[in-house]
């Protein structure tokens, strides 16, 4: 057994294929979600032992929740894959209400933050200490898509989280880095094949790639050695509108 990782958006799509690769790796997987139904499948999936616990990221409570089932399970926690995020509806910021911008926010941003914040503490005191914290970025925090404040903004700030894990982490033997993902086929990403809308106001397909490149490279960087880190990646769909002017 590698260690034990906790994935949150674990019910479907990315967080789905990567609790399947971890535990194909030899890891112990706790999957995080909003519904039970999806995070039983996802655990029947596994090859190894698996755990799935209905949470809200953006609640506390839910959060350490999970984490002390998680330690409960299986004793500690060696890897985060901070997954868990949700889009809004493409539109100009004068036409984004407040409830659209506080729940993109509260998924994205505060949660997080809220599980970075609550597997930090259970690495920082377990024996032996540390861990690795990776979170789900976003090309967007580099460039954004046309009417896409909410989103967009919610990326800059996990860049900015990854970065101070990265350096809180240091005496504690915790590492961070992020995943920023462009155009993934999922339950999120498959609209993106249907037509996107450009800078140019016109809408086109765009490229996509299968979430099992996603889970390599999670895999990848989860099984570095700790004195090694990715900081950042950029993973996208060779083609996608991203490298030039749009």
């Amino acid at each position: 057994m590698k260690g034990v990782a906790v994935v949150t958006g674990g019910g479907r799509g990315i967080g789905r294929a990567a609790a399947e690769a971890l535990s194909a790796d030899g890891w112990n997987v706790v999957v995080a979600g909003r519904t039970q139904s999806s995070l039983d499948e996802t655990v029947a999936g596994l090859e190894g032992e698996g755990l799935g616990v209905v949470t809200d990221v953006s609640s506390a409570e839910d959060v350490d929740n999970l984490v002390a089932q998680a330690v409960a399970k299986f004793g500690r926690i060696d890897l985060l894959f901070n997954n868990a995020g949700i889009a809004a509806p493409a539109a100009p910021i004068d036409e984004i209400d407040i409830e659209t911008w506080e729940r993109v926010i509260s998924v994205n941003v505060t949660g997080a933050f809220l599980c970075a914040r609550a597997v930090f503490g259970q690495m920082r005191k377990q024996s032996p200490s540390g861990g690795r914290i990776i979170n789900n970025g976003s090309v967007s925090a580099e460039t954004p898509r046309l009417f896409s404040t909410p989103y967009t903004c919610s990326k800059h700030a996990v860049s900015g989280l990854t970065k101070c894990l990265s350096l809180d982490g240091r005496k504690f033997g915790i590492t961070a880095g992020q995943i920023n993902l462009g155009n993934v086929s999922s339950d999120m990403g498959d609209e993106m094949a249907q037509g996107m809308l450009q800078p140019d106001g016109s809408t086109k397909p765009e490229p996509t790639m299968g979430v099992n490149h996603v889970a390599d490279a999670l895999l990848y960087i989860a099984n570095l050695p700790v004195d090694t880190n990715v900081l950042s990646m950029t993973l996208m769909a060779n083609g996608m509108p991203f490298v030039g002017r749009g």
